[in-house]
């Protein structure tokens, strides 16, 4: 790797709500190969598990390192971008990205912030609510005939193309302005949306998709940390001269 950056070790693995051990262990196996080692579990069915184990072969280093979580917000917490893996199309959904693009975009970040690239579940993959939470979303092409794509098998695509992007990776490219931590953006929304109430532009009893949109808009900007200062700022001047509601 070119001037001794490595952005793989700011960029962690989701697995969110996991089935099968096995494919924890193989997606462990899969991050190894290629120089990945931060995974992130979000309640798995079952793990830890010798499935899990056997399926690592020498990976099981990463599985005993693995970071359990109860909920999303705590397997992204610190990560200053979500990227999200899927298969389909959804509605309000931010423009996929091609795995080739999304690998150079996460790197280039992750040379000084961390990063969270989000598998969801086998069956059913990521909800509408978890993609709302990644900035970027991603769609490894299959063939139209069949494609249904093995989650551990994912993991290795994209593991391999993070790796590939480190190789042209230069000093110039990893010049990136300091993103706002996700945990940020998310208390963003959360007032944004109380101040939209509080105003009355947002109707609680008919919100319709207002907030999915905002959230859509935003994702695209990629908030910086002075940026998101300055939206709490205008945020806290609004509820300072806006009157409260009397029933």
């Amino acid at each position: 790797m070119k001037n001794d950056l490595n952005p793989l070790s700011n960029i962690r693995i989701v697995l969110d709500h996991t089935s099968h051990p096995g494919n924890i262990g193989s997606a462990a196996r899969a991050m190894k190969t290629m120089g990945l080692s931060r995974l992130h579990l979000v309640e798995p069915q079952r793990f830890p598990h010798a499935e899990a184990d056997a399926l690592a072969c020498d990976a099981r280093d990463v599985l005993e390192q693995a970071q359990v979580h109860s909920n999303l917000d705590a397997a992204l917490a610190g990560s200053v971008i979500a990227a999200g893996l899927t298969a389909r199309r959804r509605d309000l959904q931010n423009p996929c990205l091609d795995v080739r693009e999304a690998a150079k975009r996460l790197v280039e970040i992750a040379a000084t912030q961390q990063v969270a690239l989000l598998f969801g579940n086998e069956t059913y993959g990521l909800s509408n609510t978890e993609l709302a939470r990644c900035q970027y979303v991603i769609s490894i092409p299959t063939d139209s005939a069949y494609t249904s794509l093995n989650v551990a098998s994912a993991v290795q695509i994209m593991a391999y193309e993070l790796r590939m992007a480190t190789l042209n990776l230069t000093p110039e490219a990893t010049d990136t302005a300091q993103l706002a931590p996700l945990e940020d953006i998310e208390f963003f929304y959360q007032r944004l949306e109380e101040t939209l109430k509080r105003i009355q532009f947002l109707d609680p009893d008919h919100p319709k998709r207002l907030m999915p949109r905002i959230r859509r808009m935003f994702a695209r900007t990629q908030l910086e940390k002075e940026e998101f200062s300055i939206l709490m700022g205008i945020l806290k001047q609004i509820n300072l001269f806006v009157k409260p509601k009397v029933d």
